[in-house]
């Protein structure tokens, strides 16, 4: 047997400029970081012959072709494996909550699989052929920044250009400054999952048909570098109230990303005294980040109950071999 884990990501800064209708026109940047929650995969071979892939549902297939999980097919025959394997998963946090989920899916599914036919995939080749499958080969309206922030692990700053090349650079800043920002984040579940293929879907038209939106977006990739210098200087006060900022401007960029409930949600954690905030994902659903004085926490709490709290931790790792067996 051999298992993977594969860490699911926050981003702060940035979203939404990896989408192609953006960076093939313009240089997109996001800024992010793993945490520590997670996706698990597992495989080894099939007594029977059979693939067997368990998920919310657990399939048995006589052969790959006839795998109904498009992502599992997928991997199956780019890697050239002609099943007789048992592929199960499991995760921290369920699908559609805004921690990119689904791409640590394939991230982890890839790593998975490389390792089983005894080859190691570089975190840029895991990557880069996650975003590939994802977008090309299953047609997701999605870009690559979740695919890189699971790959490498780490507080990044990646960059998206219009060739489609992709840079991950860590973002350098102390260990002081990092314990401050880490302990200026609560998670809050707005109790809503979401396709986020429908509201991406929805953000590339508007970015490809209404220079507004083009704009906005522009806007947001320069706070996203501004955020860098300011979480470099240590100024996470000042990172947490520019958030506020990159929350307007992308609920402006089209009517599904937030809803009544939400923002409900999001007037009550600045009243409360939250630097700024954020709804993590495409938007539509999943969990609100809200970043404000640790002091603060408890009049925060009080505010957004009873809204589930997600406790989460920075991480610097990306997705792992974490267990092999001596038969594998």
């Amino acid at each position: 047997m051999i298992i993977t884990r594969t860490p699911f990501r926050v981003s702060f800064f940035g979203g939404g400029s990896d989408l192609p209708a953006f960076s093939r026109r313009a240089m997109g940047a996001v800024l992010s970081t793993s945490i520590d929650k997670y996706m698990y995969l597992s495989v080894h071979p099939s007594f029977d012959g059979k693939t067997t892939v368990k998920y919310a549902r657990t399939e048995v297939a006589d052969r790959v072709a006839d795998v109904k999980h498009p992502l599992v097919r997928r991997v199956l025959e780019r890697l050239g494996i002609p099943g007789g394997v048992e592929i199960a998963s499991t995760a921290d946090v369920p699908a559609g909550t805004g921690l990119g989920s689904s791409s640590a899916f394939t991230v982890g599914l890839l790593n998975l699989m490389y390792a089983h036919l005894g080859q190691h995939a570089s975190p840029s080749r895991l990557a880069r052929e996650a975003a590939h499958l994802e977008m090309h080969d299953l047609g997701a309206p999605i870009g690559p920044q979740d695919q890189y922030a699971s790959a490498f692990g780490g507080l990044n700053f990646i960059r998206f250009f219009p060739d489609d090349s992709v840079d991950v650079a860590p973002v350098v800043t102390s260990a002081r400054s990092r314990v401050a920002l880490q302990a200026s984040m609560l998670l809050f579940y707005t109790g809503e999952q979401r396709s986020a293929s429908a509201v991406l879907s929805a953000q590339n038209t508007a970015l490809q048909s209404e220079d507004a939106k083009f704009n906005a977006m522009k806007r947001m990739v320069e706070l996203a570098h501004e955020a860098k210098t300011l979480l470099e200087a240590g100024q996470i006060a000042d990172f947490g109230a520019l958030l506020d900022e990159a929350w307007r401007l992308k609920r402006s960029m089209t009517s599904s990303i937030s809803n009544g409930g939400i923002d409900a949600m999001y007037t009550a954690a600045r009243d409360a005294g939250a630097w700024g905030g954020k709804l993590l994902g495409a938007g539509g659903g999943g969990f609100l980040l809200v970043l404000a004085d640790p002091a603060k926490h408890a009049a925060l709490r009080q505010a957004l109950a009873p809204a589930q709290e997600l406790s989460v931790k920075m991480e610097r790792g990306g997705s792992k071999i974490v267990y092999i067996s001596d038969d594998a």
